[in-house]
């Protein structure tokens, strides 16, 4: 069960980047813009997301259980983490789709280091990435089609 107890921060820190980004939530600015293709129903990004964040903080504990202490690696994750809280503050709060697809493009290659970064440490913390990229792709799509079709 100890083991177990060091996962808590992790889930903790995750907790709170995505505090931060449900605090900005889409209202009737996001609701009358034009969407993309393949744009899901809003109630699909609470479930999604939920299951992205336990990985991701799962998969940072795993890298910290192989290697304690800071790492490179861990590193990468801090500074991923922050990119995706910040996106939903520039997205949503200040309603700058364009400024939110740079943070965006940011964040997708930062988590393709990332999870190189973890697959070298931890083979299963980089798969439990890979969902995450696949998202975080999908939603690049969504900003750039939302930033395009209403510019």
């Amino acid at each position: 069960m100890r083991p177990f107890l060091s996962l808590l921060p992790f889930l903790a820190l995750v907790a709170l980047a995505a505090s931060f980004g449900a605090f900005f939530q889409p209202g009737p600015w996001y609701e009358a813009l034009r969407k993309p293709p393949l744009n899901p129903p809003n109630w699909v990004f609470g479930p999604v997301w939920t299951l992205l964040y336990v990985a991701i903080a799962v998969a940072a504990w795993r890298v910290w259980q192989a290697q304690p202490g800071p790492s490179a690696a861990l590193g990468l994750w801090a500074t991923q983490l922050a990119l995706n809280a910040a996106w939903s503050y520039l997205f949503f709060g200040l309603e700058r789709p364009g400024l939110a697809l740079f943070d965006i493009a940011a964040l997708l290659a930062l988590l393709v280091f990332t999870t190189v970064s973890f697959r070298a440490v931890d083979p299963a913390a980089g798969w439990l990435f890979v969902p995450y990229v696949a998202w975080v792709s999908f939603a690049a799509y969504l900003n750039a089609g939302l930033w395009w079709l209403n510019r």
